[in-house]
């Protein structure tokens, strides 16, 4: 086993990190050694090999095996597909609507998982928003719209407008209670938290590699639960969604008892060496100390932010890995960061400053000090 990495070490993981602050990995993680050389490598399997589909099928089949270890899983209860979309499109189109049409989400559901839920109105599902407070959503606002006519519960681990932790345990007994099931959206949380399926009760889970996890866009991954009881089979799919995909028999369409059903065509060679590359370095922390680090950093910028006058948005005992702050022009201020090196993530009226284990306190005071600057500028 690969010797485990104190912060410093996973910092130095990072050379990019010699001259900027990256405060932006809910959007995109930062560039390690690891991930420079995965590309690397897979130009020159290209190069060498030409078509060594056999070594990157390898490479697919190991980031999805991984990624179950990360999340508690076993490898057949997860698929591999492109986004959070694709997952959230294919749970959402495996369930028959015509007996139960209720889906419950949260307008602090990241949008593109939100559209989805909404699109199954063509399909006679009917959505309910659980109200929010506009900074975190509580587990008596699911219970009070979560009824026997419902399917589908959504409840993202953390929010991504600012990190805010949803109460998903609470949200899935409850759910369960009365028949439904539960998707979770993780992409906010895998990588920084610790995470297991069991404990969080889910029967859906996706999250993908760009942010946390430390790879690119182009990857993810669908935790289905064992034995979940297949109400119908999924609406897209293609040659890795067979029972064989080498068999090529076009006039047969069989579905996998496991998650591979939701799997649809080739995948995506490129992305899975990235996330193999952020998974290497993640399976060589303690997520426990992960979590821990990063906490102390958020819960320090929100405090110094707050004194400076900043409105904080990421609410104090539910705080994830990030503090957003409103801004008027939240561009114009990611921009004015950037100017001096340091990355940010703006989405509507907020700044989002988002921690990982390479964080540490001197990215906190710069990124204090820059925004005093463009504030007095």
């Amino acid at each position: 086993m690969s010797e485990m990495l104190n912060a410093t070490q996973f910092r130095a993981e990072f050379p990019s990190l010699a001259d900027a602050v990256h405060l932006a990995s809910c959007s995109q993680g930062a560039l390690s050694s690891r991930l420079a050389y995965a590309l690397q490598e897979i130009g020159h399997s290209l190069r060498e090999q030409g078509a060594p589909w056999g070594r990157w099928m390898a490479e697919v089949g190991r980031a999805k095996e991984r990624f179950a270890r990360l999340i508690g899983a076993r490898p057949d209860e997860v698929a591999v597909l492109s986004c959070a979309s694709e997952a959230a499109y294919q749970a959402a189109s495996s369930l028959d609507w015509s007996r139960r049409p209720g889906v419950v989400t949260t307008d602090l559901e990241f949008p593109s998982i939100a559209h989805v839920w909404l699109a199954q109105g063509r399909r006679g599902a009917k959505v309910t928003v659980a109200a929010d407070t506009g900074e975190n959503v509580a587990a008596e606002a699911y219970d009070a719209v979560i009824d026997e006519s419902v399917n589908l519960v959504s409840v993202p681990l953390h929010t991504y407008r600012n990190g805010a932790r949803l109460p998903v345990e609470d949200v899935a007994r409850i759910a369960h209670a009365r028949g439904a099931r539960v998707f979770v959206d993780a992409y906010q949380g895998a990588g920084v938290v610790p995470i297991d399926v069991d404990r969080l009760g889910c029967d859906y889970l996706v999250a993908g590699s760009l942010k946390y996890l430390l790879g690119l866009p182009g990857i993810a991954f669908l935790y289905v639960r064992g034995g979940l009881e297949r109400q119908r089979d999924p609406e897209l799919t293609g040659w890795f969604g067979r029972t064989d995909p080498f068999a090529f028999d076009p006039r047969l369409l069989d579905f996998p008892a496991d998650a591979r059903r939701f799997e649809t065509g080739t995948p995506p060679v490129p992305s899975a060496y990235a996330a193999n590359a952020g998974l290497d370095l993640i399976e060589r922390v303690d997520l426990h100390d992960v979590r821990a680090h990063v906490s102390a950093l958020v819960d320090e910028l929100a405090e110094r932010l707050t004194a400076d006058g900043e409105r904080v948005a990421s609410p104090a005992g539910a705080r994830g890995p990030q503090v957003a702050i409103f801004d008027a022009d939240p561009d114009r201020l990611a921009a004015r960061l950037a100017e001096r090196r340091i990355w940010t993530a703006p989405r509507g009226d907020l700044l989002r400053l988002s921690f990982h284990y390479y964080n540490d306190r001197s990215d906190v005071d710069a990124v204090v000090d820059a925004i005093r600057a463009c504030r007095k500028a």
